[in-house]
């Protein structure tokens, strides 16, 4: 029974021998990811925050179940288990007076399909799905198409020899 643990111990020390050595190269460049140059050892200070888009336009979605972006700022939201701020808008009472889209019916629905009389509370982080937006240009090309585009594409005389 005491061999049993012998491989895992000697891994684990192995790992740790591994872990401990500290002779890195102060020089070395680091990867180059989204913040090029710099070396392993030093940190940037991170690029700027850019302010929130403000715009309070309904952005179009690219696929049927994408949750739709926040056209607004949320800076000082406050949402936890005891509060969330984004229901003073947007909750099935407050929806009208406040003219916000209501949240969706599944918001609604728990996880065993039952509809409740509040938002569930799978659903109630709501930045967990929706996000901000921010006026920046992006770091990598997006070459997503949606669907009508594709479908467009697939019909157009000009694009399939006719």
């Amino acid at each position: 029974m005491k061999f049993r643990l012998l491989p895992l111990t000697l891994l684990a020390v192995f790992g740790l021998a591994i872990a401990a050595e500290t002779n890195y190269p102060l020089d070395a460049p680091a990867p180059d990811g989204r913040r090029p140059g710099g070396t392993i050892t030093r940190e940037f200070t991170p690029p700027p925050l850019h302010d929130e888009e403000n715009k309070d336009i309904r952005r179009e979605r690219n696929y049927p179940e994408q949750p739709p972006t926040i056209p607004h700022s949320i800076r000082g939201y406050h949402v936890d288990k005891n509060a969330n701020k984004c229901l003073t808008c947007h909750s099935r009472a407050n929806s009208a007076r406040a003219q916000a889209p209501m949240i969706s019916i599944t918001h609604y629905t728990d996880r065993d399909q039952q509809t409740l009389a509040a938002v569930a509370p799978r659903r109630y982080f709501c930045t967990q799905c929706h996000v901000p937006q921010q006026d920046v240009k992006p770091l990598v090309e997006n070459r997503f198409k949606n669907i009508d585009e594709l479908l467009y594409r697939e019909t157009s005389p000009s694009t399939n020899g006719n």
